[in-house]
């Protein structure tokens, strides 16, 4: 099998959406799993996503959809993986067909909960999938931007070289320059930690701190998001590379950072539920925040960022309180 071979997207939310797009800029067909029939329906009625991204226009005669994930993977040779990780585990356990001889992209920014485990991880230990035939996707790059196809970069991380290259030309078009890593569990755990720190600095504009603290708060995080990834997978690498500094910064700053959002929201004081239920879209970072905050009881990295926001989210700390603390970590 010549790679990518059939291309399937599984998932049906905005960023899925979005890599849909860029795989059709150069592909002539795809399948795409999508939970929900209804969804699919729409879908194929009017020519776009109904839930999400609705702007950005497809041809339906391209797309071979299914609700049947078995389905979907039997007749495709590359998975690429778009689901919020909390959701993960329900869908793979639907699977009756392997998937180690797949060719297996990940573009989940978080952790599968309860395993604590990357997704690259979890795939290895449960599913047999080599280290070979997983790849990863890192930012910067919001679905949004795609969409507009405003120009944006992705890394490509994968400990097989020349698949980490074939993929990254695949996907190159006139909006997406692409460039190649073999740092897949440091792109995997900064893409957790940068939700958690963009939690953090929405919940600092929530409280009405100004952007010179802004600034503070995220040279701070670069430098806590080295240290974990440095003691977790020692490994050459230049952090201000854009997959590491570059996706931490677009998601603590943009407007259409969801995590960033929420965090205000929390800043305000909405408690997380009320928060979770009027954003209607799954900030990762939640859940990334208590992962990396277990995962690090083995490391005791200092992380006072991480603290802070696990002490808000899940302690019910009064952001004002912990945030006046965290202040005095600070340089």
């Amino acid at each position: 099998m010549k790679l990518p071979g059939r291309i399937a997207i599984i998932g049906g939310g905005s960023w899925a959406t979005a890599v849909a797009k860029m795989v059709m800029t150069n592909t002539d067909k795809i399948n795409w799993y999508m939970r929900r029939n209804d969804r699919i329906e729409e879908f194929k009625k009017f020519g776009h996503n109904p839930a999400y991204l609705s702007s950005v226009k497809f041809d339906i005669d391209r797309i071979y959809f299914s609700s049947n994930i078995n389905d979907i993977v039997k007749k495709s040779d590359t998975l690429i993986f778009v689901t919020p990780s909390p959701y993960l585990k329900l869908h793979l356990k639907k699977l009756r067909t392997k998937i180690s001889d797949k060719f297996i992209v990940t573009s989940i920014k978080g952790i599968v909960p309860d395993e604590n485990l990357i997704i690259s991880e979890y795939l290895k230990k449960f599913y047999n999938v080599p280290n070979d035939n997983i790849a990863v996707l890192g930012g910067p790059c919001h679905a949004e931007e795609i969409a507009y196809e405003r120009l944006s970069y992705l890394t490509i991380g994968c400990n097989d070289e020349s698949k980490a290259t074939m993929l990254a030309d695949f996907l190159r078009s006139h909006f997406l320059n692409t460039c190649t890593s073999k740092d897949v569990a440091g792109i995997e755990f900064g893409s957790v930690l940068k939700n958690v720190y963009s939690i953090a600095a929405g919940i600092c504009s929530g409280l009405k701190y100004g952007d010179n603290f802004q600034a503070v708060i995220v040279s701070n995080a670069i430098q806590e998001l080295n240290r974990f990834v440095n003691t977790i997978n020692p490994l050459e690498r230049n952090i201000t590379d854009s997959v590491y500094l570059g996706d931490l910064l677009v998601t603590a700053y943009s407007k259409f950072s969801r995590n960033h959002m929420f965090g205000t929201m929390i800043g305000k004081g909405y408690s997380v539920k009320s928060a979770q239920i009027e954003m209607e879209m799954v900030a990762e970072g939640y859940y990334g925040t208590k992962c990396i905050k277990e995962i690090n009881q083995e490391y005791n990295v200092h992380m006072p960022i991480l603290d802070a926001v696990y002490n808000i989210l899940y302690k019910k700390m009064s952001p004002y309180v912990e945030i006046k603390l965290l202040t005095e970590h600070l340089r």
